[in-house]
C-alpha cells in the first residue's frame, strides 16, 4: 500500500531563529519593516496631514488667497487670521494652502517627467549595451557638466513662466540619476532566466524592456522617487526665490518665502509660516524616502 502524500512530503520546519515572515513577498516583507520604522511612519501620517491641510483647507476657509482684507490689513496673527496677513493684507494661512497645492503639485508632476526620461533612457541604455548604451552615457555625461539651474532659468526664458514650462524645466534636468541607477538594474538582469525566456518565446525588445525589466527595477525607482520630490521642490522654490518660477497672483511655498524674506523685518510671521511648512514637508519627505529605502533593501530583509 502506498503511504499516504502528507507522509511522502519532507516537513519543512523553520530553522532556529529564522522568523516566521521567512515566506513572505518582497512587498509584504518591506511594508512591514516599513511599519517598524517609527521615523517614517511619523514621517508620513505628518506629509499626509500636510497634504489635507493644502487640499481641503481653502474649501473650509472664509477668506480667498486672492482678496485682501481691507479692514484688517496687513498685520500678524490673530484669532481672524490665524497665520497674520501678508503686506497686501490677504490671509496668509490660505495663500500657504495654495501655495502647498502647487509645490506638491510641481514636485509630483516634475517626478513624473523624471522618471519617465530617465526610466527609459536607463532601460534602453542597459538593455542594448555597446553603441547605444556609450552614446546614452556621454549624452548623460555631458548634460551632467550643465548646471541644472543654468538649464531651467534658459528654458524659462525663452518660453516664459508658466505652471508647465516649470514642470518640464524641473523634470528635464533631474532624470539624469534616475537613468544610471536603471542602467546598472537592467545590466544586471538583462542576461537572467524569465529575459532569455522571453526571448526564446519571441518576445520584442520593448517588449522585454517595459513589460519584464522595468517592473523589476520598481524598488529602486521609487525610493529615488520619494527623494527626487524634495529635491524639485526645493528648486522650484530657489526658482521661485529668483522670481522665475510661479508668478503672481497664484502663489508656491517658494514664492511665499520670498516675498517674506522681503518684508520679513515689518511682518516676520509672512516668511516664518511658509518657510516652517515647507521645512516640515521636505523632512518627512526625505524620512520616508529613508524608510523606504531601508524596507526594500534585500540585504535588510531578515532583519
Amino acid at each position: 500500500m502506498n503511504a499516504p502524500a502528507e507522509q511522502l512530503a519532507p516537513v519543512l520546519e523553520p530553522a532556529p531563529g529564522e522568523p516566521e515572515a521567512a515566506g513572505q513577498s518582497l512587498w509584504q516583507d518591506a511594508w512591514r519593516r516599513l511599519r517598524k520604522n517609527r521615523a517614517a511612519v511619523a514621517a508620513g501620517l505628518t506629509l499626509l496631514a500636510i497634504i489635507l491641510f493644502c487640499v481641503v483647507g481653502p474649501w473650509l476657509s472664509p477668506w480667498r488667497f486672492d482678496v485682501p482684507d481691507l479692514e484688517y490689513g496687513p498685520q500678524g496673527p490673530s484669532l481672524r487670521h490665524w497665520f497674520g496677513t501678508d503686506a497686501l493684507g490677504r490671509d496668509l494661512m490660505v495663500r500657504c494652502m495654495m501655495g502647498g497645492r502647487l509645490s506638491l503639485l510641481i514636485g509630483l508632476a516634475a517626478t513624473v517627467v523624471s522618471l519617465s526620461i530617465g526610466v527609459t533612457v536607463g532601460a534602453v541604455s542597459g538593455y542594448f549595451g555597446g553603441r547605444v548604451d556609450a552614446l546614452l552615457m556621454r549624452l548623460v555625461d555631458v548634460l551632467y557638466t550643465m548646471p541644472f539651474i543654468f538649464f531651467a532659468i534658459l528654458l524659462l526664458a525663452i518660453f516664459g513662466r508658466s505652471l508647465v514650462v516649470v514642470f518640464v524645466a524641473l523634470g528635464a534636468v533631474t532624470w539624469l540619476t534616475m537613468a544610471r541607477i536603471v542602467r546598472g538594474q537592467v545590466l544586471s538582469l538583462r542576461n537572467a532566466e524569465f529575459v532569455q525566456a522571453a526571448r526564446t518565446m519571441g518576445v520584442s525588445h520593448l517588449g522585454i524592456i517595459f513589460r519584464h525589466l522595468i517592473p523589476n527595477t520598481l524598488g529602486p525607482t521609487i525610493v529615488y522617487a520619494t527623494l527626487t520630490v524634495p529635491a524639485v521642490m526645493l528648486q522650484e522654490a530657489f526658482l521661485s526665490f529668483l522670481g522665475l518660477g510661479i508668478a503672481a497672483p497664484d502663489a508656491s511655498w517658494g514664492l511665499l518665502v520670498s516675498d517674506g524674506a522681503a518684508n520679513m523685518t515689518f511682518l516676520p510671521h509672512e516668511l516664518i509660516f511658509p518657510a516652517l511648512l515647507l521645512s516640515i514637508t521636505l523632512l518627512c519627505l526625505n524620512f520616508l524616502g529613508d524608510g523606504l529605502r531601508d524596507a526594500l533593501d534585500p540585504r535588510m530583509r531578515f532583519d
